[in-house]
């Protein structure tokens, strides 16, 4: 059965009014890629955040994707990072890596193979491959002793996030 974007925005629409985060933050991705609408990215700004608000980890992923790459909105790794935060904070693996490409890269904050580390590690530990590579590559910059303190903020981030019994 072929796609219908059009119909998937009417309907995705009607959900996304009736305040269902999915659908929120589908509807956000059409107006990001244009499908079924005019590429239009405030209108997808709106609708991840709408979905963002409620906790949705993919929504808030998506803004903070927005956010840097300036796509709508004027560029501001800040912003771009309180999403990734909050969507990595709910495991979102992609969200981590971004992380670890924004302190890697000094990108609104100072350069920090520390933190990197940490972030590319967590990532890379729920598979995400280009994690894996930026991770080795962190790794080159790094003394031993950074190596050993990313891997020790990393343990402890997974543990703070693990559920009390």
């Amino acid at each position: 059965m072929p796609q219908d974007y059009a119909a998937a925005v009417i309907w995705f629409r009607k959900a996304a009014e009736q305040g269902h985060a999915f659908a929120q933050s589908n509807l956000g991705v059409l107006y990001r890629d244009g499908r079924g609408v005019t590429q239009d990215f405030a209108n997808a700004m709106i609708w991840f955040r709408k979905a963002a608000d409620q906790g949705d980890a993919i929504a808030q992923y998506l803004l903070g994707d927005l956010y840097a790459k300036g796509m709508g909105v004027p560029q501001n790794y800040a912003e771009a990072m309180i999403w990734f935060r909050k969507a990595a904070e709910q495991g979102h693996r992609v969200a981590k890596l971004y992380l670890g490409v924004i302190y890697a890269e000094g990108r609104g904050v100072m350069q920090d193979y520390v933190l990197a580390h940490m972030w590319f590690n967590l990532s890379a530990e729920q598979g995400e491959q280009k994690a894996a590579t930026a991770l080795e590559l962190a790794e080159r910059r790094m003394t031993p002793a950074q190596i050993a303190e990313a891997q020790k903020l990393a343990r402890e981030w997974k543990a703070a996030k693990q559920p009390s019994h």
